[in-house]
């Protein structure tokens, strides 16, 4: 198993689209290189915010070989790979090309609603299935179950490659509990730019940022002086990110990021359904918060 640090700000890719829907692959090359000049550590592709679900097959391999060009190995590419058919993640990962890929980022299986212990064997099958170092990812609000703690910590101490895990659920508690008793080789990752500077506090080694698409060179700064100690410059970045914290999602992910995205001239504002731009008034206010802040839009 290659290692791989995923201390800092990972960013989750969005995937632009043209006004007829078809992948942007011009813009996502900008995007990369924009991510690469500001300082993000490492990039996550196919995940959530990337609309993976709306992608064909054809399309995610051509995303993750531009990516894999453009990068060129010069920072760690996460790729997700999830889903609610345990043989079918375990097929791609016995079958596929994972060249230039640095780990997996996998879900806990959605819809399913599997118990404690089918979540375990499902991850179980994951680990065995490849040397690819793993990161779980834990998002209760999308899956509609939660990882607890204790399952968290079972699969860490089992199996070396699972090496983190991005915690999703809201519950600092839950959280702490895992920072607390987790091996020494394993890493929690936020999984929600609005609490990472709290969590960092506790113990995290960093986030997988979707406000990092639109800010990398600031929010990676914040990152990075919370993980120096230097809470009080951390703290005041943090803050001035408060309102976008929460326009990011009032719409649902990534429209708020495509917003953004759009407002500072990187990206038309495409996203393909069921998923669909932001609400004129949260645009509007978004466009407010970024003059405040002094962003060209």
């Amino acid at each position: 198993m290659a290692d791989i640090n995923l201390k800092g700000m990972g960013v989750a890719l969005i995937t632009p689209f043209k006004e007829d829907e078809s992948v942007d692959y011009e813009a996502l090359g900008r995007l990369v290189d924009y991510q690469l000049q500001n300082g993000t550590d490492y990039l996550v592709v196919l995940g959530t915010t990337a609309e993976t679900p709306t992608l064909t097959e054809e399309e995610k391999k051509n995303i993750v070989d531009l990516v894999v060009t453009k990068v060129s190995g010069r920072i760690p590419i996460v790729l997700g790979l999830g889903g609610n058919c345990t043989r079918s993640i375990v097929e791609k990962l016995k079958n596929d090309n994972f060249d230039g890929i640095d780990a997996i980022l996998s879900v806990v299986p959605y819809y399913n609603k599997p118990s404690q212990e089918g979540i375990y064997q499902h991850y179980k099958a994951i680990a065995e299935a490849t040397t690819l170092p793993i990161v779980l990812y834990n998002v209760p609000g999308r899956t509609g179950v939660n990882m607890t703690a204790e399952t968290t910590l079972r699969i860490a101490r089992e199996f070396k490659n699972v090496i983190a895990v991005k915690e999703a659920s809201g519950n600092i508690t839950q959280m702490d509990d895992i920072i607390k008793n987790k091996p020494a080789n394993f890493s929690v990752i936020s999984g929600d730019d609005g609490i990472t500077f709290p969590l960092i506090t506790l113990g995290a080694v960093g986030v997988i940022s979707v406000i990092g698409n639109a800010f990398p060179r600031e929010f990676s700064r914040m990152v990075r002086l919370a993980l120096a100690g230097d809470y009080n410059s951390a703290r005041t970045i943090h803050h001035s990110f408060t309102e976008l914290f929460n326009l990011l999602f009032v719409d649902g992910n990534p429209a708020g990021a495509k917003s953004m995205l759009n407002a500072m001239g990187f990206i038309e504002n495409k996203l393909r359904l069921p998923l669909v731009p932001t609400r004129i008034t949260t645009f509007e206010k978004i466009r407010d918060v970024l003059n405040q802040l002094s962003i060209k839009c």
